[in-house]
Order: structure tokens, then sequence, then C-alpha cells
């Protein structure tokens, strides 16, 4: 695991001194080498800082060139069957001076061009500069689990894991995206393409750009798309269950592979559950676990954990989180997060990387059971409420679409405060946002509804200037899905924008800030292609989500050990807030430091402070929202 860079210009020269502070930008995703690559024209530069997974030796180290020097590879990421593919190549013909899977990449690479990438069985990010061809090409993962930026402007391409490696360029220009700006407000994150900054964007999971004399293509090489559009398969669930536990084997044992030692997030729900239970039986020697703990039991998973482990007879670590220790990773969020991040789990995500690193170099993570496996509790209770509303009679139904456009946010906080459901009045906005978009049919905006932290009435209000509010999010892929199934949209949906642009994004930066590599065996793409062909009746069924995981865990462990409520890995945000965080909450939101950044009304800011200091019944969303913005604006622009 590692971070890249890089810079393509066709009219200047590249500057070495350039390229090195931003590869040097990136020195904690790959804390152990770092090296730099610029073409003899002068037109490419490549940088590349280094986490030593497989062959530890200078061998490894990176831009890596082919016998010719032709073809330089930067490389973020693993080929977990880089093995298999190394003795294909050798079959034809092919030496290798390395045992690591970068030089599998260039080989792959000269054999078979750019289509290598299908291939590969792993998660990467990538850059190949070909001499021979003079192009450059870029390369994301099927899943999205490693990032990707790049940034084109004035004949200079920029690219790099993070977007401090580009800001670090002196021809970069910083210029807020108004648009992405208010993708952050209703989403906590920006979705892709899009980032913080015009003119950089985020390569899509999936895709591949290709540049050559300055000209720009992008393709797409790998699409959920078909997996979800794919007949079902028709197998019972014991066949379901005997699949899944097979390709899941498979896909633990390859994120296996390593030279250093592999441990696991244990954070005591079904998907992390599932993975120790099935990686531990089948290994000799106990797995190392890791765990934090709240002690507000509202959140603590980390009894279960432990239970988990015990059982199981693994090394388990675990941790409990002070409010101290909050702090400090607050603090750091916009650092490690260099556009701005909203998803307050952020924080117990960076403490169990920290407390992991101390152990082992490599973890494996539990992402992306809730995506293709209904784990949140959204799914059901949207599926169902669309589904009571059509089958109300049409009279009732524009009774209540009447009712609802009427009864102004304003009017209905007025009535709330009177009979003492203030909590209720706050969040109407936004609950009569989902119920307009479903009397309408509209499910795509029931969705942005729904996930947005602000309701659509709020935004005149908060923002200094008027801004087009309206967006598409998740249109294209409800369109997507032929079926026209809610649960498998939503389904669809998530994995497109939710798990690359906010899960996987989180878990990334927050391991990578202390130099911990994390692996997700959910997310091999053999095993998104399993679940996405599936019927939704295995994923929930009588009221259970992640159905078929909780079937293939009661073949391996007691019931009490897995079979509970959904907690989710979250901490006290609230309590944080109202507690030793309020000072940092008081000073960013602050009249002074809003009107600094320009983007808010500081009396609107306030209104909504004061708000939630008053009425513990307020969710911190909003609040956390602002803070998260404002902190990063002090700390990047």
């Amino acid at each position: 695991m590692c971070g890249i860079t890089g810079i393509y210009s066709t009219t200047k020269s590249v500057d070495p001194s350039v390229l090195m502070a931003m590869t040097n930008t990136l020195s904690h995703r790959g804390p152990d080498d770092s090296g730099t690559y610029v073409s003899q024209n002068g037109e490419v530069g490549l940088g590349h800082t280094r986490l030593s997974i497989l062959d530890l030796s200078a061998k490894g180290r990176q831009p890596m060139a082919s016998d010719d020097n032709k073809i330089q590879v930067s490389y973020n990421g693993e080929i977990y069957n880089y093995r298999e593919i190394r003795e294909e190549l050798r079959s034809k013909g092919h030496f290798f001076r390395t045992n690591c899977d970068t030089e599998v990449l260039v080989r792959s690479y000269e054999q078979w061009g750019i289509e290598c990438l299908h291939k590969f069985v792993g998660m990467f990010a990538l850059a190949i500069w070909d001499g021979r061809k003079n192009k450059l090409y870029l390369a994301r993962d099927r899943v999205g689990i490693k990032p990707l930026y790049y940034c084109m402007e004035n004949e200079l391409f920029l690219f790099g894991s993070e977007l401090k490696a580009i800001m670090s360029h002196p021809g970069f220009t910083k210029r807020i995206n108004s648009d992405a700006l208010l993708l952050f407000l209703k989403y906590d994150y920006i979705r892709n393409p899009y980032t913080i900054f015009e003119n950089t964007f985020k390569l899509e999971p999936g895709c591949y750009i290709c540049i050559q004399n300055g000209k720009t293509e992008k393709h797409r090489y790998w699409d959920v798309t078909k997996s979800f559009n794919t007949e079902h398969h028709n197998i019972c669930e014991e066949e379901a269950c005997d699949m899944f536990e097979e390709v899941m084997i498979d896909s633990l044992k390859h994120r296996l592979v390593s030279d250093v030692p592999v441990g696991v997030f244990l954070s005591g729900g079904i998907d992390s559950s599932m993975l120790v239970t099935l990686l531990q039986k089948n290994v000799s020697t106990p797995i190392k676990t890791f765990t934090i703990g709240f002690e507000e039991q509202k959140y603590n998973e980390a009894i279960w954990a432990k239970k988990l482990a015990d059982y199981l007879g693994t090394e388990h670590t675990e941790f409990y989180v002070s409010e101290d220790k909050t702090l400090d990773v607050v603090s750091e969020l916009p650092s490690i997060y260099d556009e701005p991040f909203g998803d307050d789990s952020s924080i117990p995500t960076c403490i169990v990387s920290r407390l992991a690193r101390e152990h082992v170099k490599v973890v494996m993570s539990g992402d992306g059971g809730d995506e293709l496996f209904c784990g949140y509790k959204h799914y059901p209770i949207l599926a169902r409420s669309t589904d009571m509303i059509g089958k109300t009679p049409k009279i009732i139904k524009n009774g209540l679409k009447t009712a609802l456009t009427n009864l102004s946010v304003a009017r209905i906080e007025s009535i709330g405060k009177t009979l003492g459901y203030s909590s209720f009045a706050r969040n109407y906005g936004k609950s009569r946002a989902v119920l307009l978009s479903i009397l309408g049919k509209d499910m795509a905006n029931m969705y942005r509804s729904k996930w947005s932290a602000w309701a659509p009435e709020d935004f005149p209000s908060l923002l200094k200037k008027p801004l087009d509010t309206h967006d598409e999010t998740f249109s294209v892929d409800f369109g997507a899905i032929e079926s026209g199934e809610l649960m498998t949209q939503m389904l669809y949906a998530d994995f497109n924008v939710w798990l690359p642009d906010n899960i996987l994004t989180k878990v990334d930066r927050a391991s990578m800030s202390v130099g911990l590599e994390a692996r997700e065996p959910l997310l091999d793409h053999r095993v998104v292609d399993f679940a996405s062909r599936i019927p939704t009746n295995l994923k929930y069924k009588n009221g259970e989500s992640k159905y078929l995981l909780k079937k293939v865990l009661s073949n391996h462990l007691p019931k009490n050990l897995y079979n509970r409520p959904k907690t989710g890995f979250v901490g006290p945000i609230d309590s944080w807030l109202r507690g030793k965080l309020r000072p940092m909450v008081m000073e960013y939101l602050s009249k002074n430091e809003i009107e600094k950044s320009g983007f808010f009304d500081s009396e609107e800011v306030s209104k909504w402070t004061d708000r939630f200091y008053n009425d513990s019944s307020i969710k911190p969303d909003r609040i956390w929202n602002l803070l998260m913005f404002q902190m990063w604006y002090e700390r990047w622009h």
C-alpha cells in the first residue's frame, strides 16, 4: 500500500523538485521508501511513497520500470492473485527479478496492454507511463477501494492519491466548486466525480483514463450494473450459503497474502464477525483482532466483540475511547481528510486504525456488507412506506400531498413549540421532502431527501449567496435498475455512491494516515457479483436484514454471538459536541469565522448553534456538518 502522484505537461518540462514536494505530502501513506521518475523528454513525472507489504527488499521500489525503461509504473494497492498471474506470464516467456506484485503489473501491461486490468483481483490506483507510445494511463479498481484524484487546467494534468499532493503544485488554483459544496452540505461527503475544487475530480471506480498528446479519454472497464441486472441465481438458501461461504473463504485467503502480519477490525457487528469467524476457522494460528469501545452502552459493541474473540480464540486487543482522545482526533480530521468530510464515524475509525498499527501493518475490514446484503435500517423502512403509500386510495394520497405542501416548515415549528414537540418540528422539512417524493413517485429524490443533512427549506437562509440546490445524485443509479425494485435500486445507489465516496474514503484516509493497509474481503469483485445476483429475499427476509450472512454464521456460532440489533460503528457524537468539543464548535462557528469563509449567513448559523445547545432533543448532524467544513476551510483554503 502506498501513495502515488504525478504530472503530465505538454508545454513545460516537469520540475523534479516540485514532483518531490508532491510526493512528500504522501509520506504517511508510504513511510518505508519513496521514489520519483521524470521522462527523458520531461513531459511526465511520477512519484511514489512505499508501505512495504510484499517483497520488503529495495527491489520493490517504485516507480518500477520494464527492462528497457520505456514503461514506468507507480502503483497503490494490492493484486491478490499476482502469483497466479506471474505463473501465466512465465509460461509466456517473462522473467521476474522480484517477488512483488508491482513487477507482475509491469509484465502484465507488457503482455496485454491496458486490458491487463481485467486480470487483476485486488484494490488499486495506478499510473502507467508507456514511453513506447507516449501514453499515460491512470486506473482505479472496480469498486473504488483505493482513491485517485486528478486536475486538468491550462494544459497541466496533475494526479495523486490525495488532494494534498495536487494542492502542493504551484500551478494549482484553489477555487471552491459551489456545486460540490452543496453536495457536501447535503450528504456529508462529495460524490464522484466531483471534488471541492473546480477542474479537479475523482476518477470513478472501474474506470481508467488515457492521456496522449495532451488529449484525455476516459473508459469504463468494469460495471456492476450488469450484475445487478442479470437474472437472479435460481438457488435455495442452502445452496446460497454454500456458494457464498466458498467465495468468501477464497477472498479471505487471497487477502492473507503478505510478508507482514495481518489483523482484522472486529466491531462486533455481523460483517466483521463473519470475516473473523471464517478466517479463524481456516487458519492454524490465532488471528489478531482489534476493537474500540465506548462507555455509553448505547454505542458500545466492544463487549460483543470480546465474547466472539474469546469464543474463537483470537489474539484480541481492545481500547475504550475517552472524550480527551476524541478531541485529539477531531483536531486532525481536516489534515487527514483533505476535502470536507462529515461522517463522524471517521473518529472511531481513526482511533481503531491507530490501535491496530501498533501491532500490524495490514488489517481486514468488513465494509460492503450493508450495501450488498440490506444491512441499513432505512432499506425496509423506506420500502414498506413506499408500498403502503402505493396501496393508499388516490383521494387520501392527494389530500396528504396537499396538506404537506401547504404546511410550511415555519408553521410546523410554531405548532411544535406550542405542543412541546420541537424535535419533530426541526426535522419536519426533511421528512416532508421524503414523503412528497414518495407521493410523486420520484424515488431518486426521495433518496436524496433521506440522505440530506439539511432540509430543502434550510438553504435559502443558511447560504449567504443563492445557489442552485438541485442535483442529480442517485437519479442515474435508480434508473439503471431494469426491474424497478426499490430495494435493489437503493442497494445499487449506495454501492455506487455512498460506499466509495463515504465508507471507503473514510477507511482509506483513517488507515493510511498511520501507514496501515486496510483490505476489504467483502468487496472482492467476485463476491460483489454473487451478492448482486441473488434474490432480495436472501438478503432481507421476515424482517431480518443480512439474512444470508446470519444463515452462514448459524453454521459456526451460537446464536447469541451474532443475533442482535444493528448498532453501527459510530460514537456518541451528540454528547461529545455538547461536552469537550463545545469550545471547538463555538470557535469555528463563531460570527467571525463564518464571515471569514463567506459561504454561510452567520446569524443563521448562530441560530442553529443556539438551538442545539438549548434543546437536548436537537440532532447534531447539522452542527457537525458545518464544523467539518469550517475546520477544513481554515486548514486548506
